[in-house]
């Protein structure tokens, strides 16, 4: 998923979102501990969309914060 689509999503999709890609990152996990992991740099990308969809929820709250 691109950067900028994670913008025109509500925090729900994005908790949704974060959930998804945390059970992808366990089962590469578990590929990689198991030595059939094929796609190793998939690991890295998945951490980081994982970072950016919690960046994105930290900032709508604290947006939803101020404006409150």
């Amino acid at each position: 998923m691109a950067k900028t689509s994670l913008k025109e999503l509500t925090a729900q999709e994005l908790v949704a979102r974060a959930g998804e890609l945390r059970r992808d990152l366990f089962n590469l996990r578990l590929q990689k501990a198991t030595a059939r992991l094929e796609k190793p740099h998939r690991l890295k990308e998945i951490r980081r969309e994982i970072a950016r969809c919690e960046t994105r929820l930290a900032a709508l709250r604290i947006g939803h914060a101020t404006a409150a």
